[in-house]
Order: C-alpha cells, then structure tokens, then sequence
C-alpha cells in the first residue's frame, strides 16, 4: 500500500472494516465460519489435527479472528489464543460468544500491522454478498494485493521466503465436499469453493 501523511486516515483499512462491521451480525451462517454438519465437523477435525498437532498448549494468535470461529476452536483444545480484528462489531460478537461458551479467550479490537502486545515481526467471479464484490472493498480493491486470493504455491513460497520452515499445505478437500453438500441440504446453490491450509513452523528457522 502507498505512503500516508502522517495522521491522515487509512481509507483502504477505514472501507476494510466497514465491510466487515457490515457482516458481522450474518457472518456465522456463512460457510467456513461455522460447522453444521457431521462431515464438517470431521472435516475440520482432520485440518486442526494436521496443523496443529498434540504436543501440548501452545500461544495461538489468530489474526483476523471475525466472531471467533478458530479461536474457539483451538480453546476447545486447550490452547490460549488471542483473536485480533479491527472491525469493532466483529469483536463484540467474538466477546459475546466467548461469554456463552465461558471460554477463557483473549480477544482485542486491533491492527494486525498495530498489535498492542509483543509479537515477533522476525480468480473466479466474486458470488453476492462477497468481500470482493462489496461497496466498500470497491473503493479500494486495487491497493489489496491479495484481493481475490493466490495459489496454495504462491503462499508456500511467501511463507517460506519470510523465514519460516517445513512450510506445508493441503488443499482441504474433505472440507470442500462436507460444505457443498451443506448447501444442497439447505436448499442453495451449490457452489465448490477453493480453499487450502499453509502452515509453516518458527520452531525449525
């Protein structure tokens, strides 16, 4: 993203959250943020013992957290994670959630370039309702470099160049089938996603 005077508004990061305040109180019926089915269940079952393997807790960051799907996930399993998102409404219902389930999560309204916390620094036409086919994500889609997503191999390699090791991925297959047939049961137009996992190991830099 281009240079900013300093104090000005970040437009590009303002329409982002906008976008995403917009969907909060739906974002759960989307698919991928939640698990309805005993297929997706499985399926996600599968992902998480793959990417994160038992090998006791671990400090989980989960950037981008929306309502807290994969937060409450890896809480389930006894990890502590954090979930930062600077879309406001998205935190709040994160905060709700975890309040129901009495879950011991640490969730913050926040930038992921602007964490308060310590932290290490070291495509297809878009369906309505999408991110990339909103108003806001309009006005400034062309200063998003991932807009629209890139390949499993394009995120390998930028993993890999940023210093992480035994970078790995999968394609999500069982995912993929568990959440189409979820919209033939729910009576929507099946669509197939594309979706994968890349994970890589700070451990083995």
């Amino acid at each position: 993203m281009g240079a900013r005077r300093s104090g000005e508004p970040d437009r590009v990061k303002q329409e982002v959250a906008a976008h995403w305040n917009r969907r909060a109180p739906g974002f759960d019926a989307d698919f991928g943020h939640s698990i309805r089915t005993p297929a997706e269940r499985a399926a996600w079952d599968r992902i998480l013992d793959l990417v994160v393997p038992a090998r006791g807790k671990l400090d989980a960051l989960d950037v981008g957290c929306g309502t807290g799907f994969l937060v409450f996930e890896l809480a389930a399993r006894g990890h502590r994670v954090t979930g930062v998102d600077f879309a406001p409404a998205m935190i709040a219902e994160a905060r709700r959630k975890a309040a129901d389930r009495a879950l011991a999560v640490r969730l913050e309204e926040a930038d992921a370039e602007q964490l308060p916390f310590a932290f290490d620094p070291s495509a297809l036409t878009p369906p309505a309702g999408s991110a990339r086919s909103s108003q806001e994500y309009a006005a400034v889609g062309d200063q998003l470099p991932f807009l629209g997503g890139r390949s499993r191999e394009e995120i390998e390699r930028l993993l890999t160049a940023h210093g992480l090791g035994s970078v790995c991925s999968d394609p999500l297959h069982d995912l993929v089938a568990a959440q189409a047939q979820r919209m033939v049961d729910e009576g929507l137009e099946r669509r197939t996603h594309r979706r994968y996992v890349v994970w890589g190991d700070l451990a083995s830099r």
